[in-house]
């Protein structure tokens, strides 16, 4: 994953911003006992996440599966996949499991969201053979798609099947660096019930606009193959459990690099962290066979 990268790191400021007023309303302010949490990675396959699978492993997403309780399934947004995959990949899963698939790059990027009802409609019955390990949907627009194309935004979501969650990433800057676009689009989101997605990657800073629309936060955390990926998800773990206690209800967390080669040793990281900051019980993945170390701010990384 290449968007947002930048070539000198030490020059970014990775703090996080305040939250977004309107956060803090749509949360409720009435913590919840327990946060349903998703962590996973965006992909499965050997050859990018080199070192995770141990020797002699037959089934990559057999074993992803029982370490992740999560993918961010971006396979869907490259290539046609029929009902027998999603139906194959559905059993090898545990019952826990969610696949959240990304919406096909035919309608989200060729398309542009015009005249996509029924492309949409055939794609979201596909998902039906996912069944209750479907999570939630989203949709990443190109950055060159603007709010002068707002219409076809609200009419992309009005005629979005009902009963699939669905979050959304809008990229380009004129969404949310003004006030009133910003408001246009978040009340739309609102209304539906859609997700306002967050993206913390080093080059687009402005992603991180901090601003729920539903009491879900979808995530997609970039790190940059710099020590700093590990130390950039601590303030992140602060912020969620500041969430919680707000009233956040579920969570989906997927990790990614620029190059994927730590991606899941970051999402045990972070995972770790949140067992412990929240109460909660997810399964930390097992470390990988160590064939490269490296200290970060007294640790060794995983690959």
């Amino acid at each position: 994953m290449k968007f947002g990268s930048v070539q000198n790191i030490e020059a970014i400021d990775f703090t996080l911003p305040p939250d977004h007023p309107d956060t803090a309303i749509i949360l409720g302010g009435k913590a919840e006992k327990k946060l349903t949490a998703f962590v996973g990675c965006a992909k499965w396959n050997k050859q990018d996440l080199k070192n995770f699978y141990p020797k002699g492993i037959k089934d990559e997403l057999e074993y992803y599966a029982s370490q992740f309780n999560s993918i961010e399934l971006n396979a869907t947004f490259y290539q046609a996949l029929g009902n027998a995959q999603f139906k194959n990949w559905r059993a090898k899963t545990p019952k826990d499991f969610k696949f959240s698939p990304k919406i096909p790059q035919v309608i989200s990027h060729l398309k542009r969201l015009n005249n996509v009802k029924t492309l949409t409609d055939e794609f979201c019955n596909s998902l039906a053979e996912f069944e209750e390990k479907l999570g939630m949907v989203f949709l990443q627009m190109h950055d060159n798609f603007k709010p002068k194309e707002f219409e076809l935004l609200e009419k992309f979501i009005i005629e979005f099947p009902k009963g699939i969650s669905l979050a959304i990433e809008l990229r380009n800057t004129e969404w949310f660096n003004t006030k009133a676009e910003a408001d246009r689009v978040c009340k739309l989101f609102k209304k539906h019930k859609v997700t306002n997605i967050i993206v913390d990657t080093a080059g687009r800073r402005d992603l991180l606009h901090m601003r729920l629309t539903t009491p879900i936060a979808f995530i997609r955390y970039v790190g940059a193959n710099h020590e700093s990926d590990y130390t950039r998800l601590d303030p992140w773990i602060k912020r969620i459990a500041k969430w919680k206690k707000e009233g956040l209800k579920e969570l989906y967390f997927f990790v990614h690099q620029n190059v994927e080669v730590e991606s899941p040793a970051l999402s045990a990281y972070f995972i770790d962290g949140i067992n412990k900051k929240l109460e909660l019980k997810l399964h930390v993945p097992v470390k990988p066979v160590i064939t490269k170390t490296k200290t970060i701010k007294g640790q060794k990384s995983l690959f």
